[in-house]
């Protein structure tokens, strides 16, 4: 087992990661908040200036701390301390409550797009009812993660399978479609370059933590970098530079897909109607190819019951998974109460999980006082943008260790050997990450710059105050 599992070629770590990493509602959201093909410009300089830089960073870290588990907080202890690698952990975990609160929502409009096969009926529901159905989903969730029964696990990757595969046949189909079905009254799309560059306004940098989000996580391959066939220095970065041209094409080919169907124009209107596209627009995507084909729904039908399984099971994994990491980890729970340490009888962090669910459930609860389905859904994307991407910053935080306070770990890979050159990506990553996540609150809706401000505080917050709290236990102890 261990001889095959450092034979990893190249090409397949690229699949791997382009699979893992990129999915179809990233074309959605580039093309929906920055305004239809315009995207395309703001795609090749995210992935130029982060995208391969974050990738070949991790790829140095993977390599350096190949015995460490490959995770942020063990390169967070191995290069700083383990109080920093708390906060680390703790950022992680502190990270998927937003998206914890997103799933319900996400799932119960899919399941409506697979039942009614329209927007109208979900959207229009008064948005007290959606979101006590939405926290009623979630404490059912929390109970089954509470009784270490996880049945939807295993369906977790095979949805996101599914929904990887769903986005790329999309795309093929959309491109081919105009050969098929001339007549199919697509949009004509203005190529001229007046048109191609984005306007670069406050809502343009505002939105710039979408795009951030969307090619964020490539810490997950750093555990592959020491299993490569041949020179893991070569081989890495000629997979993630591969990697970073798939998700490339794909980005360009799904917005181009998308703008021979949709009018930016229409999708800017009014906020209602940009709600709506943010929420509905996958679904009207998939509906429409079908239509091209003479399929009717059916492909949307489809779309819709990946969607609902990949939904839920990864509200049950971000519910368990990441609290386990969190409060599993001896040299990272010592800063923990020890109430939040408790488990119960089926060994599930039985405190841990009432966390989550006053945590989560007060984002859930906050949005009854949204006008609109379609809006807590845009409201839930923006928040997710905005705070899932901290977690990144200690990536680059531990690149930034390595390179000034640990040139003495013998590693297989380099980013670059210039110390110069490394030490400007790893700060420029850092505080390209920070700045999107800080403009990103800024909003013209007050709930949503309530959501986006008062979320990562009290976030940060909680994760200060409970190392105090453990201190004054283990002094009462002592």
């Amino acid at each position: 087992m261990q001889d095959s599992q450092k034979k990893i070629k190249w090409y397949m770590l690229a699949f791997m990661a382009f699979s893992t990493l990129w999915g179809f509602g990233n074309v959605v959201n580039g093309f929906v908040f920055f305004n239809g093909i315009q995207v395309i410009f703001s795609w090749i300089l995210m992935f130029a200036l982060y995208f391969i830089p974050n990738a070949l960073m991790v790829g140095e870290l993977g390599s350096s701390f190949k015995d460490e588990g490959g995770g942020v907080t063990s390169w967070i202890r191995a290069t700083s301390s383990d109080k920093l690698a708390y906060y680390a952990g703790w950022t992680y975990w502190a990270c998927h409550i937003t998206y914890i609160a997103s799933k319900g929502s996400g799932g119960l409009k899919a399941m409506s797009w697979m039942f009614f096969q329209n927007a109208e009926v979900y959207d229009s529901l008064p948005t007290v009812y959606v979101q006590i159905a939405t926290l009623a989903v979630f404490l059912i969730f929390c109970w089954v993660a509470s009784r270490g029964l996880n049945p939807l696990k295993n369906l977790a990757t095979i949805a996101g399978s599914s929904m990887f595969v769903m986005g790329i046949l999309y795309i093929l189909m959309m491109l081919a479609a105009p050969k098929i079905n001339p007549n199919g009254g697509y949009q004509a799309m203005d190529w001229s370059l007046d048109n191609l560059i984005p306007t670069f306004d406050m809502k343009y940098f505002t939105s710039l933590s979408i795009l951030v989000f969307a090619v964020g996580g490539i810490e997950k391959m750093s555990p592959y970098v020491n299993h490569m066939e041949g020179n893991s220095s070569k081989e890495f970065p000629k997979a993630m530079i591969f990697a970073a041209v798939m998700v490339i094409i794909s980005a360009i080919f799904g917005t181009i897909a998308m703008g021979m169907m949709f009018d930016p124009a229409i999708i800017n209107a009014d906020s209602a109607t940009f709600d709506s596209y943010a929420a509905n627009g996958a679904y009207w995507a998939f509906e429409r190819v079908g239509e091209y084909y003479g399929l009717g729904n059916k492909i949307m039908i489809v779309y819709a019951l990946c969607n609902t399984i990949g939904q839920f099971s990864t509200l049950v994994v971000s519910i368990d998974a990441p609290l386990r990491m969190l409060l599993d980890d001896d040299k990272t729970n010592k800063y923990i109460p020890r109430k939040l340490l408790k488990k119960n009888k089926y060994g599930a962090y039985i405190n841990g999980i009432k966390l989550i669910i006053v945590l989560a459930g007060s984002i859930i609860i906050a949005q009854i006082l949204v006008p609109g389905a379609a809006t807590v859904l845009r409201q839930l994307t923006k928040l997710n943008s905005i705070t899932m991407p901290l977690r990144y910053l200690w990536v680059f935080l531990a690149y930034i260790f390595l390179r000034k306070n640990r040139g003495d770990v013998k590693r297989e890979f380099y980013f670059t050997r210039n110390q110069g050159i490394a030490l400007f990506f790893g700060f420029w990553c850092f505080i390209l990450t920070a700045a999107c996540c800080m403009l990103g609150m800024i909003s013209d809706d007050p709930m949503q710059m309530a959501l986006n401000v008062i979320t990562p505080l009290v976030l940060v917050a909680l994760g200060v105050i409970l190392p105090m709290i453990r201190a004054k236990e283990d002094k009462k102890l002592s």
